[in-house]
């Protein structure tokens, strides 16, 4: 029997269109793609995720706080935060944890926020501490702290708009009505998509007085009254009058905040006891563990965490000896014991960001609070019209309540009750309903008069509201008065202080270079070696270019100080340790680049110090000679070059480093010499002194050399020994010339 051969089964019509499609591409732009994928997702997360808007919150912060307010908690005792957090996850999808940690930043516990929004009873870790953990929702409690009052108390008077949940179900508000301006008031940081947000908090004392000044006078200086940035963690902001204003003008600059710290002399320990808000105990010890172990940190014994219930506290061990002071100005260059806030004032206005100073931000807050005002005003007055109304009809009903029973009682239906009313008294429906629904107990004229009383009062009460809603200065008015009782209630002195900083505490940090003996060489070009002893053992003659020469060689030490002066009245300073070790076979470093000397700057001279003892001798052509203290090029910050540093009224001849006063030789374009001691000069204190006339000279005369003698050299010319200066000095055709380098 032959079998029976099945008919096939037709494609289905998706699936044909599938395989026609397969394994080929098709081009689209990458903007496009972009457009549609990428887009919406980046302006999700600008608008609704991580920017605040003007009242400070951004959604996350909004929902968990109104989810509250709805559940009672406002006046109410303390619930469990899991059960807020299952309620709030009607308003936000995000998932359990996400709200739980949004919580537990806005609780007072957690010590992140100036003014907390969350009272809370259990553990919430600490904003300043990154290891200590918050323990789960199921165990902590939590109600809403007095401060929210300022945020919901009109919130139920249409002052802001309400908008749809996730899932349509319920409404939210869009914003805040809060009475003060708490986008300034809590720090708020995010991170969007191509943008960010990092508001530094304000004292809220502070700033409502300054709200209040700029409603009176649009051009207040806001610095006058709003001083600074006050942190929760307390500390000192480094008071940088220039820095605060970009920040109140921009919205954007930097921020260094120290640490507060003192020092227990009999356990020869320091205590920090408030830290930067930027940083964490953890991030604090890692970096000072780091320094100690690198043996940058030689001053420390050990360091210690003693953070308790009690608060915040670190121990550092000083060694024996130690200046507590200068191991705290390095710890402050080298540790987050002192850090920055950059600031970032990037808020949402209407759905778009928008970057503002401290002023913009408060007109935008004016402007808002001026319509939630408006909003609360119109929604009181038309509540006080619509009694006026009730009571308008029941005042027609006291002309004849006989009247107005027989009416009822004369009316078969009860549908026709409100409909006769109406008819027999002139009123409408919702007066007649009003009048309908009165107890029989409430038939009397006393009732009736004690309510139509209050007739005249809502009057006057309305026509105050519509004065109100015409006049704006009016409503700054109310809005002054509520900021006033805000800072009165809710205000508290500063957490942060300020200090000013001196020239030596602004100075960078150097490493401390290791010491050791070197040799120095300097040529008559401007080229420098460092050479370490064992190396010039081994080396042969010193190498310079072709018509260059050394004209100084010393030994000193790997930290020692060394002042390049110019032929432009300058001088670079710079330590020996910033040089290489090099050998006797290299040109060296050219010191007008390694510098950075200006244009056509020459090297002049060079002295070798390391505590700044001695003397400087200037020689000017014009026979004037400048003897200035070598102190004077002392400077308390690493400085690296001085203006000014001799006289540039005549050219310089000769520049000598004095430790002593000792016979010195000028000669003349006039073929004289005078020989006189250093000790006839007298010192000046001011480096760009022009000195005073040591050699007396003709018209178109100038001094050429200058020359420290000793020995037999000084023998030699004990003839131009002079008494007195200034001197003209003798004729010197025999004489030889001064074995130094012209140094101009």
């Amino acid at each position: 029997m032959a079998k029976r051969k099945e008919p096939k089964k037709a494609k289905a019509p998706l699936l044909d269109a599938w395989f026609e499609g397969a394994g080929t591409t098709q081009e689209e732009s990458i903007t496009d793609t972009l457009e549609k994928n990428y887009l919406p997702y980046a302006m999700s997360v600008i608008i609704s995720r991580a920017l605040p808007e003007i009242d400070g919150f951004k959604p996350s912060h909004r929902k968990l706080l109104y989810t509250m307010y709805k559940m009672g908690l406002l006046t109410g005792a303390r619930t469990k935060s899991a059960n807020v957090v299952g309620q709030t996850m009607r308003l936000n999808p995000h998932g359990d944890q996400a709200i739980y940690e949004t919580m537990v930043r806005l609780t007072r516990a957690n010590e992140c926020l100036l003014h907390p929004y969350v009272d809370s009873k259990g553990n919430f870790g600490k904003h300043y501490s990154r290891d200590m953990a918050f323990a789960a929702s199921r165990y902590t409690e939590v109600k809403l702290a007095p401060i929210c009052e300022t945020l919901f108390s009109e919130i139920d008077k249409e002052t802001v708009d309400f908008i749809p949940n996730y899932d349509n179900t319920m409404t939210e508000p869009a914003l805040l009505p809060a009475t003060f301006p708490s986008v300034l008031v809590n720090a708020n940081m995010g991170i969007a998509v191509s943008m960010a947000s990092n508001i530094c908090p304000f004292n809220l004392a502070e700033l409502c007085e300054t709200v209040i000044a700029l409603m009176k006078d649009p051009a207040h200086d806001i610095l006058s009254t709003l001083k600074g940035p006050d942190f929760p963690g307390g500390g000192y902001l480094i008071y940088d009058e220039a820095e605060l204003r970009r920040v109140y003008d921009t919205g954007r600059g930097s921020l260094r905040i120290r640490s507060k710290w003192n020092f227990d002399k009999a356990a020869g320990c320091i205590e920090i006891t408030e830290i930067p808000y930027t940083t964490t105990v953890e991030q604090i010890m890692d970096k000072i563990t780091e320094l100690v172990k690198a043996g940058k940190l030689r001053e420390v014994s050990n360091a210690r965490d003693e953070t308790d219930l009690s608060g915040l506290r670190m121990a550092i061990d000083v060694k024996r000896g130690t200046d507590p002071d200068k191991l705290m100005q390095k710890l402050f260059r080298m540790t987050p014991l002192q850090d920055s806030f950059g600031c970032n004032f990037n808020i949402l206005i209407g759905n778009s960001p928008r970057v503002m100073g401290v002023r913009e931000i408060l007109e935008e807050w004016l402007a808002f609070r001026q319509e939630c005002v408006r909003r609360r005003v119109f929604h009181d007055m038309t509540k006080k019209k619509e009694r006026l109304h009730l009571l308008e009809g029941l005042k027609k009903i006291l002309l004849d309540i006989d009247k107005a029973i027989a009416i009822i009682r004369a009316t078969p239906e009860e549908a026709l009750v409100v409909r006769n009313l109406m008819d027999g008294f002139s009123i409408d429906e919702i007066q007649a309903e009003y009048v309908a629904e009165i107890k029989l107990r409430h038939l009397n004229r006393e009732f009736i008069m004690n309510k139509i009383e209050d007739v005249d009062k809502l009057r006057e009460e309305i026509a105050d509201m519509e004065d109100i809603l015409e006049k704006p200065r009016r409503i700054q008015k109310l809005i002054a008065k509520e900021l006033q009782e805000t800072a009165k209630k809710y205000g508290q002195p500063r957490k942060t202080m300020f200090i000013h900083l001196t020239e030596e505490e602004e100075a960078p940090v150097e490493e401390e270079a290791p010491d050791y003996p070197v040799h120095l060489f300097l040529s008559k070009e401007g080229y420098f070696k460092k050479i370490t002893p064992q190396s010039l053992r081994m080396s042969g003659e010193q190498k310079v270019k072709e018509g260059d020469c050394i004209v100084l060689a010393q030994e000193a030490t790997n930290r020692t100080e060394l002042l390049f002066f110019t032929d432009k009245a300058q001088v670079y300073k710079a330590r020996a340790s910033v040089f290489d070790d090099t050998k006797a076979s290299v040109l060296g470093d050219y010191i007008p680049v390694k510098l950075g000397f200006d244009e056509d700057e020459h090297v002049a001279g060079l002295v070798i110090t390391t505590d700044y003892s001695g003397q400087l001798l200037f020689v000017f052509e014009n026979g004037k000679a400048a003897k200035v203290p070598l102190s004077a090029y002392a400077t308390k910050t690493n400085r690296k070059r001085l203006t000014g540093a001799y006289s540039d009224k005549s050219p310089l001849v000769q520049l000598l480093y004095l430790t002593e006063d000792v016979p010195l030789l000028l000669r003349s374009s006039g073929n004289r010499a005078i020989l006189t001691d250093t000790a006839q000069i007298p010192e000046k204190t001011t480096r760009s002194t022009q000195g005073v006339n040591v050699m007396t000279l003709k018209a178109k005369q100038t001094v050429t050399a200058a020359e420290i003698l000793q020995g037999e050299r000084l023998a030699q010319v004990e003839t131009f020994r002079v008494k007195t200066l200034p001197a003209a000095g003798k004729l010197a055709k025999d004489l030889e010339e001064a074995n130094q380098m012209p140094l101009v």
